[in-house]
């Protein structure tokens, strides 16, 4: 409870300078803009509170593209990692243009998968699991590779065969790696379910966020940014839990447990 202390205070703090300089215009003076584009901190509390239906009723979408599309990325980021753990040949020839895909900006090919799978949950789904795809393979490939050479030389002598070894060693040592990785998925999450919301949609709050914009309602997409980076936070959370219930064993479990 104690290593929450000092994050909190430094919230505080900064919530509080944020209030003060957006009352007393200091921001929109510094920015040369109207001071209304700079809501304070009680300003999106009121939105929060005012707009709670509307925020709530766009956070359940967002939050079930975001489950979905994460999901989505989980399954195939670990099967695609034990692949190329498995083939030499396959690695040598997918890993370099994993990482090169991470060059294309996301925002980019957000546009284009509208344009392929229509305004429906299709491309919103394509777009997070993209974004939480390449954490959550190479996490996990680097946790199978980092096995104790001793551990599968053991198994052969006992004579257990590929499989075993793979299901009884590599993949127990790779789950912290691949927790590791799910939670910075979760924590990018919600940025690929706002990509695909800008790019087609009429609700989320990647769409409220727009709309708010477009009326200068800037109280408005704080909040929603708020809630967002909430949902973030909770999900990331959860996977935090989990390491700790079932990858124990796991350096950053025993310093969570700690």
């Amino acid at each position: 409870m104690k290593r929450f202390v000092l994050p909190a205070a430094v919230i505080v703090l900064l919530l509080a300078a944020w209030e003060l300089a957006a009352r007393w215009d200091l921001i929109a003076d510094a920015l040369n803009i109207k001071p209304f584009l700079i809501p304070a901190p009680s300003d999106v509390a009121q939105s929060l509170w005012e707009d709670r239906e509307l925020l709530a009723t766009d956070a359940w979408v967002t939050i079930q593209e975001v489950l979905l599309g994460f999901a989505i990325a989980l399954v195939l980021g670990f099967g695609f990692a034990i692949a190329l753990h498995l083939s030499d040949t396959l690695r040598r020839a997918f890993y370099p243009l994993l990482v090169a895909s991470q060059t294309v900006p996301m925002i980019a090919i957000a546009p284009i998968l509208v344009v392929w799978l229509g305004f429906g949950i299709g491309p919103k789904l394509a777009i997070i699991a993209l974004v939480c795809f390449f954490p959550i393979t190479v996490n996990t490939l680097d946790g199978l590779r980092s096995v104790d050479p001793e551990l599968p030389r053991m198994m052969r002598t006992l004579d257990a065969g590929r499989s075993r070894t793979l299901t009884r060693v590599e993949i127990p040592s790779a789950l912290p790696f691949l927790i590791s990785g799910a939670k910075i998925a979760a924590a990018i999450s919600v940025i690929g379910a706002v990509f695909g919301e800008w790019s087609g949609a009429d609700e989320g709050l990647g769409h409220l966020i727009l709309v708010a914009q477009g009326q200068l309602q800037t109280a408005r997409v704080f909040a929603a940014v708020f809630v967002l980076s909430v949902l973030a936070v909770v999900l990331f959370g959860a996977l935090a839990l989990a390491e700790r219930k079932l990858a124990w064993w796991g350096p950053r479990a025993r310093g969570i447990a700690a």
